[in-house]
């Protein structure tokens, strides 16, 4: 059986050895660092309790769903706007102090890469109230059942919507993997050559190999063997090109201590910003459940092939994952986290690596929380150069995108039927297109409508007008 472990992988009931547990758990830690303090550098929140924020949320998701969903829990980048356009209205601006507005023009000048505590109180208020959203929807799906879930979103929709989650984030891939200098006339380094291709490219295809022809334990670890690649190279250019082939980050401002306790903030009642944030949360329901649709397939898949006697019906606890996403959301925002979801990376990595182990994402919380309290831990994943985490991002997010392909397969999609067709094709043009032609936020009547969140809805209404009259398939 250990053997069997060692090439199929670990269901979530199952735990790795400590050495193992401990660098999966790690390897999970990298793959969702980069969105989550991505998500705090754009939000202007700080980086330590940002992270500590999802290892907490992350324990307490796992806990409230019985140990049973192999999840990790991170910043969202949907909410992304709302928070942005909160602080740059002026709807809170009138209980700001006058210090926390100057600090907030800071910011918003570029000058300052933190907004003031008492700005993020507000928005905490927003993010902890937009848990409700998902909280309800999980309890209604528990009194109606998952067979209503599966009417309103069938593989049909689930499946486009995370093939676009997965391929929206295609531009963030490459950006990463070959990030350019800031500035035109930039003197001349390793960001504006072709040279930084080479860590990037280092990184995807090592990864690739070691996915592929690794076997046993080794075979688990692909990403973090890949970033050490992707590393090693970039360390070996730093040190026969000097200073202008330096790739590794450095976080701005940040402290010389070694220990340091993250910056919490406590909430304050604004129902500006529960107008601003709480819809927002809408959007995370159809992408959640998407996820929740992959894990069920890949794990019942690794269950099948271990000849295990279980049966994982991950879908059939859609309510608890849910309820656990909106609770998360609450804990997040009561500390001074942004609000967040699932991770699409992380689901990846466990499709990739086989390891499905509740375990292993607790181990990872747990990691990511202790590692928010160390300055040079923070700083030593931060340094990791961005074209590293470019070239594990092109795997993670493609891999995304083939898990909703996988959906459909799986759910036998008729994809000769003119409804599914009607259906996929619209989710997928407007969730693409409103990336691509508006920057992730289609403008809508005066609305500015997050691209996944318009094509799930569109899709959703447009199946639900396409089955009206529909017989049911008495097979």
């Amino acid at each position: 059986m250990n053997k069997q472990n060692q090439v199929l992988g670990y269901l979530p009931d199952e735990t790795p050895s400590p050495l193992k547990l401990f660098l999966y758990a790690v390897q999970q830690v990298i793959v969702m660092f980069p969105a989550t303090v991505a998500v705090a550098l754009i939000t202007g929140f700080q980086i330590s309790t940002t992270i500590f924020a999802s290892g907490l949320a992350t324990i307490c998701f796992v806990l409230i769903t019985g140990r049973k969903i192999p999840l990790y829990y991170g910043s969202s980048f949907s909410y992304l706007s709302a928070i942005s356009g909160l602080l740059a209205g002026d709807a809170i601006k009138s209980h700001l102090s006058q210090e926390t507005l100057e600090g907030i023009a800071a910011w918003s000048n570029g000058a300052s890469s933190v907004i003031p505590a008492e700005a993020i109180s507000y928005v905490q208020f927003g993010i902890i109230m937009s848990g409700i959203i998902s909280i309800l929807a999980g309890i209604l799906i528990k009194l109606a059942g998952v067979k209503v879930v599966e009417k309103i979103l069938p593989a049909s929709i689930t499946g486009p919507i995370a093939m676009i989650i997965g391929l929206t984030l295609a531009g963030t891939a490459l950006s990463d993997a070959a990030p350019k200098a800031l500035a035109e006339g930039a003197a001349s380094t390793v960001f504006n050559s072709d040279w930084v291709w080479v860590v990037s490219l280092s990184t995807l295809l090592s990864t690739i190999i070691f996915t592929r022809y690794l076997k046993g334990f080794l075979g688990q670890i692909p990403l973090l063997l890949g970033a050490g690649v992707g590393c090693v190279v970039a360390a070996l250019m730093y040190i026969i090109g000097g200073e202008s082939m330096n790739i590794f980050r450095t976080i701005s401002g940040g402290s010389d201590a070694i220990f340091s306790v993250p910056a919490f903030t406590f909430p304050k009642v604004s129902w500006a910003a529960v107008a601003a944030i709480m819809p927002i949360a809408i959007a995370t329901i159809p992408e959640s459940t998407a996820h929740m649709y992959q894990l069920d397939i890949y794990v019942n898949d690794l269950a099948k092939k271990k000849k295990s006697d279980k049966k994982y019906n991950l879908i059939e606890k859609l309510h608890l994952n849910l309820i656990g996403d909106g609770i998360g959301d609450m804990i997040s925002g009561f500390v001074g986290g942004p609000a967040g979801t699932n991770y699409g990376e992380n689901i990846s990595t466990m499709a990739i690596t086989k390891v499905f182990s509740v375990s292993v994402l607790m181990a990872a919380a747990i990691i990511a929380m202790i590692v928010s309290f160390f300055t040079p831990l923070v700083n030593a994943i931060y340094a990791i150069p961005q074209a590293v985490i470019g070239g594990l991002e092109i795997y993670l997010f493609g891999a995304i995108a083939a898990q909703g392909v996988a959906i459909m397969i799986d759910k036998k999609v008729d994809m000769f039927s003119s409804k599914n067709i009607a259906v996929i094709a619209s989710i997928m043009v407007i969730g693409l297109g409103g990336n691509y032609a508006f920057g992730g936020n289609i403008p809508f009547f005066g609305l500015d409508i997050p691209c996944i969140a318009g094509a799930a809805v569109f899709g959703i209404l447009i199946n639900l007008l396409l089955s009206i009259g529909e017989k049911k398939n008495s097979n």
